[in-house]
């Protein structure tokens, strides 16, 4: 079990970096850069590189991880200031028990049933309570036990002037319940819009 987490705080004065942030499908293809093009179809799955674009006190930054070691050479010089590290260590120190905190940017959202009548069978973006309690759901179904739970809107993901993706970001704390089932969710991300930078979920372990 081996993951790289690559930390990238773009250059937002270049025109490449503000034209891959303006576009998912670029910024898509920009992360991809980070493993070999020759993989074929499916070429994320396979790598399992998942991406989150967030901001911070230092400025925006680009999280990207992969279960094939990233080649940061492909990514165009002076792109931004670029760091990584592996995970297993971390992933490997998870017991059930274990306290942790977390973070994801996720696509919360349900299929339309019977009684939605015209809209029956469309999916239907969550916000507030219910995109918190679809969260705390889909934490369970992936080994954590949500202690608590806070949620912020995201820009949406647009393409064409179309709504892909409605994004809510969740932070809180969690007790990992089934240690497999976390590590599973680390690697592979949790929900829909994983290509379009949802779905990766960080955790970092509570100091006792």
């Amino acid at each position: 079990m081996t993951a790289w987490l690559v930390r990238i705080l773009p250059d937002v004065r270049r025109r490449d970096v503000n034209n891959d942030l303006a576009d998912p499908d670029r910024l898509h293809k920009r992360m991809m850069m980070l493993v070999p093009d020759e993989l074929g179809e499916q070429a994320r799955a396979k790598t399992g590189v998942l991406f989150r674009v967030e901001d911070t006190r230092n400025g925006l930054q680009l999280l990207v991880q992969s279960g094939m070691k990233p080649d940061l050479s492909r990514l165009p010089d002076g792109y931004g200031e670029i760091a990584m590290r592996e995970l297993d260590g971390l992933l490997a120190r998870l017991r059930s028990g274990t306290v942790v905190h977390y973070r994801i940017a996720a696509n919360p959202s349900k299929r339309l049933g019977r009684n939605a009548g015209p809209k029956e069978g469309k999916i239907e973006a969550l916000r507030g309570a219910a995109a918190e309690e679809w969260w705390v759901r889909r934490a369970a179904a992936n080994g954590l036990v949500v202690s608590t739970v806070s949620s912020q809107s995201q820009q949406d993901i647009r393409a064409k002037g179309t709504i892909r993706h409605a994004v809510v970001r969740f932070d809180g704390s969690a007790t990992v319940a089934d240690p497999e089932a976390v590590r599973a969710a680390v690697l592979q991300g949790i929900g829909r819009g994983k290509t379009y930078g949802c779905g990766l979920l960080s955790i970092a372990l509570a100091r006792p």
